[in-house]
């Protein structure tokens, strides 16, 4: 494969509107020992995306000022000491950023084989949710057959993610959606139990759900004034998990409750985690969850597609909340 010197990326100046997200030439990265050289085809794009864009995420030391958090594509080059990728390859991989480009390096260990049958733009939005959602709902919410799991945002890519290993766990999950519309492509999807946030309170229809008992674990994207009422929805010896804070990262917590039900409160932010984290945890996926895709139990929930140049688009259709599941960019 011949690689040129130069690519096509996006890579604002600095912070702003989806109207910064212009294309632009860029030197084409060479992969370091342990890495490999992809030529994307699609890359995911996420709410830390828009983040970024907006100044509000720093980005880890080193870590490419392109934004992108997933890809796929083709391995067109590897770095020394890269044992199981060849160039052809097919994979979609987590990355620290870069992945809104034609060419974006990744660590080998965090690469996926695309799964049999899949397009490139459906696995491009496997990884990122794919890796959250295990490591906080397995590892750190430690999740268990026959448990019910409320999960904020059900139709975001975390949400549809969660109910997917719902399903595959066997446990019972209810999500909160922003409307009717929503909360009937949630149940399409596999939810068992679908709230509109907007006209019920989630907290008394989970109490009414689940006969008084409330959920074993609750997986909260929304931080602030929902803590408390997530804390309400909690069974004793409930599991709390934080991975984001749309609503702002502080709130009130009522430590006589968290005492009296016994409840424990983690949560975690991925993309700062070391890169032998985050390849022990590619590596589980590929021996629980990836086979589920083979063998088409689940399928990739794409959004919309939109065109590398349309990127602008595509946040403002993230940051509008209308999407169910992925969006996606194409690249190559």
């Amino acid at each position: 494969m011949t690689i040129p010197a130069t690519m096509t990326a996006i890579d604002p100046a600095g912070p702003g509107g989806p109207e910064v997200l212009q294309l632009v030439t860029r030197p084409v990265p060479a992969p370091g020992p342990g890495e490999v050289l992809v030529k994307v085809a699609a890359a995911g794009v996420n709410r830390p995306d828009v983040l970024q864009r907006l100044g509000l995420y720093p980005m880890p030391p080193g870590a490419p000022t392109i934004p992108g958090l997933e890809i796929a594509g083709t391995v067109a080059a590897v770095g020394d000491g890269v044992e199981r990728w060849r160039p052809g390859d097919a994979v979609c991989a987590l990355v620290a950023g870069g992945g809104y480009a034609e060419y974006c390096t990744a660590p080998a260990g965090q690469c996926l084989p695309v799964p049999a049958g899949m397009a490139m733009t459906d696995a491009a939005g496997l990884p990122e949710t794919w890796f959250t959602v295990w490591s906080n709902v397995v590892d750190r919410g430690h999740a268990r057959a026959g448990e019910t799991m409320l999960v904020h945002g059900g139709t975001s890519g975390i949400g549809v993610t969660a109910i997917q290993l719902a399903q595959v766990l066997g446990m019972t999950v209810i999500v909160t959606a922003g409307s009717a519309a929503k909360c009937a492509a949630a149940l399409g999807l596999g939810a068992d139990h679908a709230i509109d946030y907007r006209c019920e309170d989630f907290a008394a229809r989970v109490a009414e759900i689940t006969g008084g008992r409330g959920v074993d674990l609750v997986l909260d994207m929304v931080g602030g004034d929902y803590l408390p009422r997530n804390l309400a929805c909690l069974a004793d010896d409930g599991r709390h998990v934080s991975i984001a804070f749309q609503r702002g990262p502080r709130a009130d917590l009522d430590l006589v409750a968290v005492m009296r039900k016994r409840l424990t409160l983690t949560g975690s932010m991925l993309r700062p985690r070391p890169v032998a984290f985050k390849a022990a945890i590619a590596e589980t996926l590929e021996g629980a969850i990836w086979p589920e895709f083979e063998s088409g139990r689940l399928r990739a929930v794409t959004d919309k597609v939109f065109a590398l140049a349309d990127a602008a688009d595509a946040h403002r259709r993230m940051e509008a909340g209308d999407h169910v599941g992925k969006i996606v960019l194409a690249v190559g």
